[in-house]
């Protein structure tokens, strides 16, 4: 807990301390409307205040182990993982305008909220990190967490179908990344496409939403979503022994037969109407995806998964491009590290020189102003000859460079 809990809220804590100190942040700006705010802070601020709720119920019916639980997934699944990981540009890049306060005002509301929430589980670490906070902003007129009034939901700020589509987000992006790592194809290097059968309209639609997202996410340059699978994705169906033996009892086997014969058309309607009806010895059972284990057989030049009723394909044909891509950005990576250890601020703007070797030259061409943009390079240089450098490793190939702050 200390770790994984704990250790994670005070990570989140600091990220947000280290650029709200460079920005000056103190939450004296204007406050912006929830409404008037992108759509992944109304979906954080919608799960906060849902989170609110699910504590407040708990907590009312004597429950403080599934009011604590739903806290800590909130910080790790949502928060930390998702929120912050997502919008870590937005706090180091850009000018102090709208956007870059919008950002600092829903995390800062998130972690007040979540010390609040958590004050009567940990009294101290609630209140030392509440104390840090209040100090600057001044928002509480108390001088303890446990002198200010417990978080109270707002039921304006609950979206539920865009919560619903952030989670489809997640598990979407969670399965493709999964694909990439069964594949051995790091999450820098981008691919091309990737398909994603839909069951109907409204849940094409959710995606649509969150498709730059999960491109984002997950490195993939473009998003096809099929209605019929059939022929491109094939699927495999087999019995939930543990769930349907419980219901079942010594039916299970017959009904496990029947359903290792299901159709593709059947794991289909199973898919689309959450139910499909056996009858076994003249009488009718209805069995749901719960009670059934379905996978996705890979095809050629796709790598396929399947969660439920979410099912993607991933096409992991690389191309020249796309690795020269994948280069650029593994490059932009090891720059950073280097931005690092030299204890660069994080404004500084540098010369970086690079030893050629006759590969980085179509590297430079095509993605020169990324780089430059990404790691603070006023100037990108190929030279014939380095005396002092750094040498990095990029997919087997060694390359020395030189990084130096611009005067």
């Amino acid at each position: 807990m200390q770790r994984k809990f704990f250790g994670t809220l005070y990570n989140t804590y600091q990220f947000f301390a280290l650029y709200a100190n460079v920005d000056g942040f103190s939450f004296s700006e204007t406050y912006i409307p929830v409404n008037e705010r992108p759509e992944i802070d109304r979906w954080i601020l919608s799960a906060l205040h849902s989170l609110i709720k699910n504590v407040t119920e708990n907590l009312d019916n004597y429950e403080p182990t599934l009011a604590f639980r739903s806290v800590e997934e909130f910080l790790d699944e949502y928060l930390s993982n998702w929120y912050v990981r997502l919008n870590r540009r937005r706090f180091w890049k850009g000018e102090y305008e709208q956007d870059k306060i919008t950002a600092y005002q829903t995390l800062y509301e998130c972690l007040e909220t979540l010390v609040r929430l958590m004050a009567p589980l940990s009294p101290f670490f609630s209140d030392a990190i509440f104390r840090n906070l209040n100090a600057v902003t001044k928002r509480f007129e108390v001088e303890s967490v446990h002198h200010s009034d417990f978080p109270v939901a707002n039921e304006s700020y609950i979206d539920l179908s865009l919560e619903e589509r952030m989670k489809l987000a997640q598990d979407t992006s969670s399965l493709i990344l999964s694909l990439r790592k069964k594949e051995n194809i790091i999450v820098r290097q981008p691919l091309q496409k990737v398909l994603i059968p839909v069951l109907n309209p409204e849940m094409q639609a959710q995606f649509e939403k969150v498709e730059d997202l999960i491109k984002s996410e997950t490195n993939i340059k473009e998003v096809e979503y099929i209605t019929d699978a059939h022929g491109i994705i094939h699927k495999k169906i087999k019995a939930d022994f543990k769930s349907l033996g419980k219901r079942l009892g010594g039916k299970m086997k017959k009904a496990a037969d029947l359903i290792g014969q299901f159709s593709q058309d059947d794991i289909s309607a199973l898919e689309k109407n959450g139910v499909f009806k056996l009858d076994i010895d003249q009488e009718i059972i209805e069995i749901t995806p719960a009670d059934v284990i379905i996978t996705a057989e890979d095809i050629p030049g796709w790598s396929v998964t399947s969660n439920g009723n979410l099912t993607v394909a991933l096409d992991i044909t690389l191309t020249d491009t796309l690795k020269n891509e994948g280069t650029a950005r593994m490059f932009v990576n090891r720059v950073q590290n280097i931005r690092k250890e030299y204890k660069f601020d994080l404004t500084d703007r540098i010369f970086v020189d690079i030893l050629d070797n006759g590969t980085f030259v179509p590297i430079l061409e095509n993605f020169g102003d990324y780089i430059r943009a990404e790691i603070l390079a006023d100037k990108l240089s190929l030279v014939s000859e380095l005396l002092n450098g750094t040498e990095i490793e990029i997919n087997g190939i060694i390359l020395k460079v030189h990084v130096k702050k611009t005067s």
